[in-house]
């Protein structure tokens, strides 16, 4: 099933369980009261994207491609440097993810990690 429509389709179920019915009136649709929620309790992240950034692995891929995927996926999740970091650790196979860390200068920010493990790779 596309994650869009399904998204769509708990929008709609929000806001006739919710909204309507409970009769919160200041909120004119299920998205403005989800909008709500997010800034109120955080989550701001795309659930989407970060679902599709959870999944991603390099396994069967070169790094270069990994790093590609990543960071088409990676654009529209809203997360942050140090979540970035951490998920893109996770993707990646165990081996280079060591050497990365056990380096002598280790990467800090996410632009370093794709650098660092684009250059592995390569030797």
């Amino acid at each position: 099933m596309d994650p869009f429509l399904c998204i769509g389709r708990i929008s709609r179920c929000v806001e006739r369980k919710y909204v309507r019915r409970l009769g919160l009136l200041e909120y004119e649709t299920a998205e403005e009261f989800l909008a709500e929620i997010r800034k109120e309790f955080g989550g701001d992240e795309d659930p989407v994207k970060v679902a599709e950034l959870r999944r991603l692995e390099k396994e069967g891929k070169t790094i270069e491609e990994f790093v590609q995927e990543f960071r088409r996926t990676a654009k529209g999740s809203r997360y942050e440097e140090r979540l970035l970091v951490e998920e893109f650790k996770r993707g990646m196979s165990r081996a280079i993810r060591r050497k990365l860390i056990e380096a002598e200068r280790p990467p800090i920010n996410i632009e370093q990690w794709y650098e660092c493990a684009t250059n592995l790779d390569r030797h």
